[in-house]
Order: structure tokens, then C-alpha cells, then sequence
């Protein structure tokens, strides 16, 4: 049994040696280093592969999105009323000869294209641009102008020898809103491009173009062997794609990994989209100019900024002038550097005939043209702020800030430019004659002109200097309005015609009107004296207060606060006593449309700046229709036209006819406030309504009354733009009376001092008066006011 045991440990142990012998004894073996290697590459391949097929998928959306979306925030166009031009309209040559040079007409005798026009004299011959307007497309037409000595006497086109009725002119651009990036561009389609751009461009910036995919090495290449023959940078090895790139994606650093950003999405750019969208891109999208804060992007637009002109028109020379600009906006400048711009059109021309573009002589005639730069436009600069901030407002009821900055929207608005342009110049001319007057120094203005019968907005000045981006006094200085609250008193008083009438007596002596708390308040007139009994006419024409708190106080407060209402004021009012004599704060706006409506013949027109508004494609997107609404009794309303007519003959607004004809029939309101810190004017003549706002933004006084301040403004403006007086129609309901002023009781025309009067059917007097009869001592004839000082009348203070 030993022995067995034995045996079998010695037969382990011989296998346990032989096994440690068998491992011991051989040498390891090493690994081959090139293995390894070859894998490393193939991981740093497989991830070099992936971060770059990553960022090609990367560019490759970024390309898709912008190009496939909207690719440009164009900014909404602003446009001012057009021009309508009809035989015996008062305008005379030089007037429209500016009118055209405003518009960017060329002179050109032989009006070989549109926009042009040729003065001989009093004929102007005149070819006008195609224009779309709201309502209907307009074509362009070649006309003649012959002008008398009081304006139009005939146009007749020069293509049919048919006069012409009626026609407009293209609108004057008066601004733009721009989104954040002020950049501008009159969008066009490839089709629209006149042949010698596109080939221009070919000759100059990438002949390859339709054969190369994106990025040309032949063009590179010929470049730079160009530029080294000719001693300096002539030629660019960029294609037009990588341009594209470069402006519609990139920034304009400089350095390799840009470069190269630049080819790789040129190369997308290719591979997605066809060679004439990237090309109808490249014309909307490349860099042009300055024009102010705004940079000019794109052909159409430049063709506009620098000629006047749409592309379509301009001649070769001038296209040449454009694509040489492509190289360098700032240093081909043609305004600033003419020569430079002269010598690099001129290059484009050669390379446009070298290339077979053009013929040698047609490359010399070119050449031989001058560049015929347009003086520097204000197209895109918003010439008129506060207007252009009334607008804004108007359109912010329907449209989104967005929308109205990057949809390219087309505004028309009631603005008429040369209204506006009279306006500013009489604001600035009154107030420094207003400023040298004692007290009245650092004064400012607000002056809104509407049109009488639609309420349309046609002038409007927020300021003596109209700064854009300053206070807009006509829509948001809260002033209080004096005086001219007075005929809405009477208005609501002759609501009533059982007990008001144009002659009913009323007593202007002193009322004591007793306060909720405890304190009186004792109205006084403004030259400190009672006058007695007089008629209700009198009383707002001489603006008593005394008389006009008597009837506001008989009526009611708030029923006079009722009649404002439905006059358009849409503030809240405060039922006090005081709000009969103007203690009510509004904007020359809101005085604008309550106004409105007494030139309405009682009929509420909203006042617009808006007609109508069009996006890109020509569709109308919203209008702004005439529309209109009775708010105040119409034969009431025609009696206080009458009263306020005057005011304007024999009360406070009587300077006035020193410069209008004694029949113009001027309808108008003065209105102070206490201490004179404001001075106001509301009237209207039988074309134009305006409202004038004269004082201090620190609310200090001036010491001008309406009659001495706002009046000189309003009269000097009107003179000007005013060419119908005032025809104002009785209603059926309303009787003109010859009546004896001195007691209101009937007479007959040519009886002593007789006068007409209008009475609402039913209220008018019966009974007969004497001729001679005696005249009232409180109450004398309004003629005798003509021989006396009218220094003390001139305008009442609390109003």
C-alpha cells in the first residue's frame, strides 16, 4: 500500500516538472508595433471622417435654412400721396420741375428712358416710371406739360396727341422701418436683369460660372497671373458663388479657416440649388454702398441709389458703373471718387468686349459717357418723423413689428410733400420771429394738417426742428386747450333750440359757482370786465367766459363732456365746472379730431395717415376706406360754423383777413391758458383743416395768447396752401333770417343794421322789429369794434 502511494506522488511531481519546464523555459514573444498603428489611423480616420461629414451636414442645414426660408429682412417702403396732374390744377413749372427732381428724374431731351424728362420754358416734356399703385397698376407715359401763368392748361401724351384728364405721378419714398440690421434692397427676379449685368458680372467677376462647381482653380489661377501682370489687384479669384457665401453667410474676416468655410458651403451651394437661383440670389443680396446708416444691397436698389433709376432703364454705361462697384463699394465710390469709378468702368467694359459681350465700338461709345450720378438721395432716411411716427402707430393696430420691418410691405400714405415742406419752412420762420417777442424764447410747436372733407392726414410737425427720434408734441403733448373747448358749449347749447338760439341773450357778468369743497370758484374774463347782456353769437366770437360758464352751467357739464365725446375725444374727462373754459388737457391729435367733426358739418371723419397698405407680390393687404358717421346735430353744428366764422371777422381771430380775402369764409378757434403757457389755433378753410399748438416743453409762460402766437402760424401756413374758401351749407332743417342784431327780432335786408342769421326750423323769432329801433348800451353794433383798440379783446386767459 506504501509502495502504491509512493508511485503515485512521484508520478505527479514528474508531471508538475515537466509542466513547469514546458513554460519555464520558453521565451515570451513581443507584439507588432505596426498593428497598432494602422488601427490608430483607422480610428483617427473613422472620427476625422465623421466630425467632417458632421460639419459638412452642419453647413449644409445652416444653407438650407436661410436660403430656402426667408432670406432677407426688407424693410417696409413708405410712400407719400402721388401727385394727381389734370389741366387748370394751380402748379406751376418750377414746381413740378422740383416735384420731378424730388422723384430723381434725369433730364434727357430725348426722355429715351423712364423717369426722365426735358424743360423748354413753360413746356416740360415728361416720360413717367411704370408704378403700381394700391388701386391699379399704372404704365409709363410720355407726356407734355404746358403750363399758363396760374398753373396746368394742358397734357397731352405724346405718343396718341390725346390730352390726358387725369394722371399720377410716381409717390415720392418718404421712408422706411428697418429691422435691427439696416440693411435696404428693392428685390428683383433674374428675368427682370438687364443682359449686360448678368454678363457684366460674367466678364468681371467669374467666366467660368456655368461650368465650375462653386469654386473655380482655372479661375483662381488666371487671376492671380492677371494681377501679377498688371502690378496690382485688377482681378479676384472668387466665383460669384463664393461671393454669395461671403455676403449672405459669412463675415468679411480674414483667414484661412473662413476661406476655407467659404468653399465648402460655395460647394453646397452648388450641389442644392440650380446656377440661376444663386445667381437671382447674388443680384438681391451683394454689398453696393452706404447710403447713410443703411447699407444698399443688391442691383435694384443700387440702380436707384445712384441713378435715379430702376435697372431695367439704365443704359450700359451706367450698368458697367454698378458691376464695377461689386469690387469695392467705398473705393468706386462715384460720388466720392469719380475718376476711380471713370477708370474701373471702363476695365468692365474692356473685359465685357474681350469676352464678346459687347463690340469694341460699343465698348468706346460707353466709355466715352460721363458717370450721370444723381446728387446723393434721402430714399431710405425717414425725411419726416413725425408723421412717419403717426403711421407707425396707425399700423401697429394691425401688423406686427416684424412684419413691418422684414415682409417688405409697401405703404401709402396721405402725406402730401409739398404741404409738408411749406409747413416746416413757416414753423421755423414764425418761431424766431416768435421768439424775439418778450417772454416767448426756447418756444416749440405741434401742427397737424388734415384735409377737411376726409380727415386725412397731410402735413404734420412735431417740433420746430421735427427730429426723428425726439418728443412728438402733436401725438403725445397732454396740454390744456383753453378757449377751444368754447364751441362745444355752444354746440350742445344749440342742441337745444327751444331755449338757445344764434341771437339768444345771455348775461356776461360775474357767477359765483360753488365748489364741492367748500371753495368758489369765480371765473373772470380776460380783459377783467363784465360786458352784460349780449347775444350767445357775440359771446364766442369776443370769448367771453362769463357768458360761456353761464350757458355751460345752464346745460349741464356733462352734457357738454357727451358732446366732446361724440366729437372724438376718447379721453376721460373730469366733470368739473372749470372744463367749460378749456380746463381739459389733450393732444394737438385729439384737438384735431374733435375739430374734424365741426369741419364735418357735424360728421365724425377718423383721422388716417393711411391709405392703403400692399405687400411684395401687389396684393392689398388692408385699406383704409373713407368712412363716416354723424356725431353732433348738423344744424346745430352749421350755426356754430357760423359763429366761428366770426370769430374770424370780428373776434379774436380777426387778423387773419389781413391775409385772406373778407370772403374767404375762414372758420377758426383761439385758445389760451392761464399764465399764457399755451397758445393755441384750430381752423379751417374749404380744402384744408389744421391745428396749431404753440408754448414751452418746461410749461413755463410765453406770454402769447392763441390770438398773437398759434394765429401768425396758422395764417401763414394757410395763405400758402389754401386755394378754396369756406362754403358752408345750411341743412333743411335750419332758416337764414334777416334779423335786427340790435334787439333779434325779425327785419328785412337793408333795414339799419340787419343781419342773417340761421335759425333751426322752429326756434326762429316772430315777432317784427322798427327799423332804428335802439341798440342795447351793453350790446353795441360789431362794426364799432373796427375804430377801437382791440389789444384788451384779443383772448380770454382760462381756457
Amino acid at each position: 500500500m506504501m509502495i502504491k502511494n509512493n508511485n503515485t506522488l512521484k508520478a505527479m511531481a514528474e508531471k508538475t516538472n515537466r509542466r513547469d519546464s514546458r513554460y519555464g523555459t520558453k521565451k515570451p514573444v513581443k507584439k507588432s508595433t505596426s498593428h497598432t498603428f494602422r488601427n490608430l489611423c483607422l480610428i483617427l480616420l473613422a472620427g476625422g471622417l465623421f466630425a467632417l461629414f458632421s460639419y459638412l451636414g452642419y453647413l449644409d442645414y445652416n444653407v438650407r435654412k436661410q436660403f430656402e426660408g426667408k432670406r432677407w429682412a426688407v424693410p417696409a417702403r413708405v410712400y407719400a400721396s402721388p401727385v394727381e396732374l389734370y389741366a387748370g390744377y394751380a402748379l406751376t413749372a418750377d414746381k413740378f420741375e422740383a416735384l420731378l427732381k424730388m422723384l430723381h428724374y434725369r433730364e434727357d431731351a430725348a426722355l429715351s428712358a423712364e423717369g426722365s424728362y426735358f424743360k423748354n420754358g413753360v413746356q416740360i416734356r415728361v416720360k413717367t416710371r411704370n408704378f403700381a399703385f394700391w388701386d391699379q397698376p399704372q404704365p409709363s407715359v410720355s407726356m407734355q406739360l404746358n403750363f399758363s401763368g396760374t398753373g396746368i392748361a394742358t397734357i397731352t401724351d405724346l405718343t396718341t396727341s390725346q390730352d390726358i384728364a387725369i394722371i399720377r405721378m410716381d409717390p415720392v419714398q418718404i421712408g422706411s422701418f428697418y429691422p435691427t440690421i439696416k440693411e435696404d434692397r428693392v428685390l428683383i427676379k433674374l428675368e427682370e436683369a438687364p443682359d449686360s449685368l448678368i454678363k457684366g458680372l460674367l466678364a468681371s467677376e467669374d467666366r467660368d460660372f456655368y461650368q465650375h462647381f462653386g469654386v473655380s482653380l482655372k479661375g483662381i489661377a488666371r487671376a492671380m497671373w492677371t494681377n501679377v501682370r498688371a502690378g496690382g489687384m485688377v482681378q479676384g479669384g472668387s466665383t460669384i458663388t463664393q461671393q454669395l457665401v461671403k455676403n449672405f453667410y459669412l463675415t468679411n474676416e480674414r483667414s484661412f479657416s473662413r476661406k476655407a468655410k467659404e468653399a465648402l458651403m460655395a460647394l453646397i451651394l452648388e450641389y442644392r440649388y440650380t446656377k440661376n437661383e444663386i445667381l437671382e440670389a447674388y443680384l438681391n443680396e451683394i454689398y453696393l454702398g452706404q447710403n447713410g446708416s443703411s447699407s444698399v444691397h443688391g442691383f435694384g436698389l443700387a440702380s436707384e441709389f445712384y441713378f435715379g433709376s430702376t435697372l431695367k432703364d439704365l443704359p450700359l454705361e451706367q450698368v458697367a458703373s454698378l458691376v464695377a462697384l461689386v469690387r469695392g463699394p467705398s473705393e468706386y465710390d462715384p460720388r466720392r471718387y469719380p475718376d476711380r469709378a471713370v477708370q474701373r468702368r471702363d476695365l468692365v467694359l474692356d473685359q465685357m468686349a474681350a469676352e464678346g459681350y459687347i463690340t469694341t465700338e460699343q465698348a468706346v461709345e460707353a466709355k466715352a459717357k460721363p458717370l450721370s450720378v444723381i446728387p446723393r438721395t434721402q430714399r431710405s432716411s425717414n425725411r419726416y418723423p413725425g408723421f412717419l411716427d403717426l403711421v407707425k402707430r396707425q399700423l401697429s393696430e394691425k401688423y406686427r413689428e416684424e412684419d413691418l420691418t422684414s415682409q417688405g410691405l409697401r405703404i401709402f400714405t396721405t402725406l402730401d410733400t409739398q404741404v409738408q415742406d411749406i409747413l416746416e419752412k413757416t414753423v421755423t420762420a414764425k418761431l424766431d420771429q416768435l421768439d424775439k417777442l418778450p417772454h416767448a424764447d426756447n418756444l416749440e410747436t405741434a401742427v397737424i394738417v388734415t384735409r377737411r372733407d376726409s380727415g386725412e392726414v397731410t402735413a404734420l410737425t412735431s417740433g420746430r426742428e421735427n427730429l426723428a427720434g425726439g418728443f412728438n408734441r402733436a401725438l403725445d403733448a397732454v396740454r390744456p386747450i383753453g378757449s377751444l373747448i368754447k364751441p362745444a358749449v355752444y354746440l350742445t347749447a344749440l342742441e337745444y333750440p327751444d331755449k338757445y338760439t344764434i341771437t339768444t341773450r345771455v348775461n356776461d357778468s360775474t357767477i359765483v359757482v360753488p365748489g364741492q369743497n367748500g371753495v368758489d370758484w369765480i371765473p373772470k374774463n380776460y380783459d377783467h370786465k363784465e360786458h352784460g347782456s349780449v347775444a350767445l353769437h357775440t359771446a364766442l366770437a369776443k370769448s367771453y367766459n362769463l357768458a360761456t360758464v353761464r350757458v355751460g352751467m345752464d346745460i349741464g357739464v356733462a352734457r357738454t363732456a357727451k358732446t366732446l365725446k361724440s366729437m372724438g375725444v376718447t379721453r376721460a374727462l373730469d366733470l368739473f365746472p372749470s372744463l367749460l373754459l378749456g380746463a381739459v388737457s389733450l393732444t394737438p391729435i385729439e384737438v384735431t379730431q374733435m375739430y374734424q367733426t365741426l369741419a364735418g358739418d357735424g360728421f365724425s371723419t377718423p383721422i388716417k395717415a393711411i391709405r392703403a397698405v400692399v405687400d411684395t407680390d401687389g396684393k392689398q393687404l388692408q385699406s383704409y376706406p373713407f368712412t363716416v358717421r354723424q356725431a353732433v346735430d348738423p344744424a346745430a353744428t352749421y350755426i356754430v360754423n357760423t359763429m366761428l366764422q366770426e370769430v374770424m371777422h370780428e373776434g379774436t381771430g380777426r387778423a387773419a383777413y389781413s391775409s385772406f380775402p373778407k370772403d374767404y369764409g375762414l372758420v377758426g378757434k383761439t385758445g389760451t391758458t392761464n399764465d399764457a403757457k399755451d397758445s393755441w389755433f384750430a381752423g379751417y378753410t374749404g380744402d384744408y383743416l389744421s391745428v396749431v399748438w404753440v408754448g414751452r416743453d418746461d410749461n413755463k409762460p410765453i406770454g402769447l395768447t392763441g390770438a398773437n402766437g398759434a394765429l401768425p402760424v396758422w395764417v401763414d401756413l394757410m395763405r400758402q396752401i389754401s386755394t378754396q374758401p369756406v362754403n358752408l351749407i345750411p341743412p333743411d332743417n335750419v332758416k337764414l333770417l334777416w334779423v335786427d342784431p340790435n334787439n333779434g327780432l325779425l327785419t328785412h335786408k337793408g333795414c339799419g343794421s340787419s343781419k342773417q342769421y340761421p335759425y333751426i326750423s322752429g326756434s326762429e323769432p316772430t315777432a317784427y322789429s322798427d327799423c332804428g329801433a335802439a341798440v342795447f348800451e351793453e350790446d353795441k353794433p360789431w362794426f364799432t369794434d373796427l375804430f377801437e383798440s382791440d389789444t384788451k379783446q384779443s383772448e380770454p386767459p382760462t381756457q
